[in-house]
């Protein structure tokens, strides 16, 4: 469990990513910027602006129906303040999937009418998907295009080129890989977006995730820590709590003694399957 760990992941296809979003920028009218609605700092790109320049945006929060809405409700005032279009979606149900559409055709509206002026038929709407892995981009292309058309997968990583796909006659979408940047300087972030499934298991600690988990739900929901493994407090160095977890849950050897892997793997799947119930883990200052 060292929590000296500074977790970077940076592989070769992300540098690759930017690099092609770069050639095909001019290509594109909108951006379609998706984040995790329970981690609204830690899943927002760092360099993103630099990235995709002046291009109009619509900051999609996705994963709504699994985020503490009271403090996500926070950074979408937050974001709108700031001048950004801000649509929250629940990719199981669809909501709010339609209105990205419709707000597209709202920001083109414009360049359109022009082209119609012209005698040009309106065409249609090339948008650039874009975010952090698996902040659910490839859900929300399936629930845009009405059938399963990009491939998903539960892993952070699973997409790995660049590809348009098309929605309707009125809109193409540019899918990209998930990216993240060259040095996460908040580790604080680094641990949230491992904790959410934003950064490959293998190249992570577990125990220092998993006690991460602990932490921050200790923090700022020490009533679902008690609901779920009857945890009351936290010890400094956690092994009570992997004691106590460990005999609730089973996770013990042969001989009865706490296996600490296996309760770290509880931990982080646990929080993986929504049984914590809605959480957001970012807070604003």
């Amino acid at each position: 469990m060292n929590e000296n760990t500074n977790i970077n992941w940076y592989p070769g296809h992300m540098a690759k990513t930017k690099r092609e979003i770069s050639e095909k920028l001019n290509l594109v009218d909108i951006v379609y910027e998706v984040i995790d609605a329970r981690m609204p700092i830690s899943s927002k790109i760092v360099d993103i602006d630099n990235l995709i320049k002046d291009k109009p945006r619509i900051l999609i929060m996705t994963k709504y129906d699994l985020c503490d809405k009271e403090e996500t409700n926070k950074f979408i005032n937050y974001y709108e303040e700031k001048g950004y279009k801000v649509i929250p979606v629940d990719l199981m149900s669809g909501l709010n999937v339609k209105k990205i559409i419709e707000e597209s055709k709202v920001v083109l509206k414009e360049e359109n009418d022009k082209r119609v002026a012209k005698g040009l038929k309106p065409r249609s709407i090339r948008a650039l998907i874009i975010g952090v892995p698996n902040a659910g981009k490839s859900t929300l292309i399936n629930r845009l295009v009405g059938k399963k058309s990009a491939g998903v997968g539960n892993k952070p990583g699973f997409t790995k080129s660049l590809s348009w796909i098309r929605i309707n006659k009125d809109i193409e979408l540019l899918d990209t890989p998930g990216i993240l940047w060259p040095k996460i300087e908040n580790q604080d972030n680094a641990k949230t977006l491992a904790a959410l499934s934003s950064i490959k298991e293998e190249i992570l600690d577990n125990g220092m995730i998993a006690t991460f988990i602990l932490q921050k739900l200790y923090e700022l929901y020490p009533d679902r820590l008690k609901d779920r493994y009857g945890l009351e407090e936290l010890d400094e160095d956690f092994i009570e709590a992997y004691d106590l977890i460990a005999s609730r849950r089973g996770a013990l050897t042969k001989g009865g003694v706490a296996d600490y892997d296996k309760v770290s793997n509880i931990i982080i799947n646990d929080l993986k399957n929504g049984n914590f119930g809605s959480v957001t883990f970012d807070r604003l200052k």
